[in-house]
């Protein structure tokens, strides 16, 4: 299968080896990636942030360049990037009038995924093959869980990893504070919800906390390492591309 990686706009920025690892676990896996160069931002921060009129040109150029591009489904590490392609982009256009935009984009939501939505439902595997011997617990990031209503595909993915020590959050389904700007215009809320998750996390004992996000990762990770508690973020593709030549090399 074709796949083109939408690598998003944090991604590119601080966290280009979640986009690394999806494409080596897809070319892994059988199947050709692509990047179409030009894809910038997909304009879910614009569309928190309340300006939906500036997000329509970022829309548009996120619509455009994936139409140029050949290829049977697109795949992002990120449930918050997917959920914008998904539930924001059409309504963005729509309320500007752009029809026209609206149903092409309609169109590209229908056949971009979340990397575990793909994994699972589309090319229907569960085990990747990938050894990663810690002990890890999962939170659920709002988006997939609430948005994109991944489930426990994620999860599927992480128990059929070889040597792993999976172990369950306690109040996971609960926020990490993070929601882009929410972060900062509610930054005492935000801290609050941070430190309940923190605690959450230490109280396991896993020594690696995963997530499909990495905005919310990095997040989580703030707060673990400002409290010194010794416990590493890992991205869900990170996890799932190791293997055990990875792991010896």
């Amino acid at each position: 299968m074709r796949i083109a990686l939408i690598a998003t706009c944090l991604g590119d920025a601080l966290f280009p080896d979640v986009a690394k690892a999806t494409t080596q676990l897809l070319e892994r896996l059988g199947h050709e990636v692509v990047f179409p160069a030009e894809q910038v931002c997909c304009g879910q921060m614009h569309v928190n942030t309340g300006y939906l009129k500036e997000a329509v040109p970022v829309v548009e150029h996120h619509v455009e360049v994936f139409e140029r591009a050949r290829f049977d489904v697109a795949v992002a590490p990120s449930g918050s990037c997917v959920g914008s392609v998904r539930h924001q982009q059409a309504m963005v256009a729509r309320r500007a009038g752009r029809t026209d935009l609206a149903e092409r984009a309609t169109a590209l939501a229908g056949r971009t995924y979340e990397l575990s939505e793909l994994l699972v439902d589309v090319l229907g595997v569960t085990d990747v093959g990938a050894f990663y011997p810690h002990r890890v617990t999962y939170h659920p990031t709002c988006h997939s869980l609430r948005m994109l209503r991944v489930g426990d595909k994620p999860l599927q993915l992480l128990r059929a990893v070889e040597g792993i020590d999976l172990v369950e959050l306690p109040g996971a389904d609960q926020c990490c504070g993070f929601g882009g700007t929410f972060s900062i215009k509610n930054a005492a809320t935000s801290s609050a919800m941070l430190a309940d998750k923190v605690d959450n996390i230490c109280s396991t004992g896993a020594d690696r906390c995963t997530a499909g996000d990495a905005s919310c990762l990095m997040n989580i990770n703030g707060g673990l390492t400002r409290g010194e508690k010794g416990v590493q973020t890992v991205h869900l593709a990170q996890i799932l591309n190791s293997t055990r030549e990875r792991v010896a090399a």
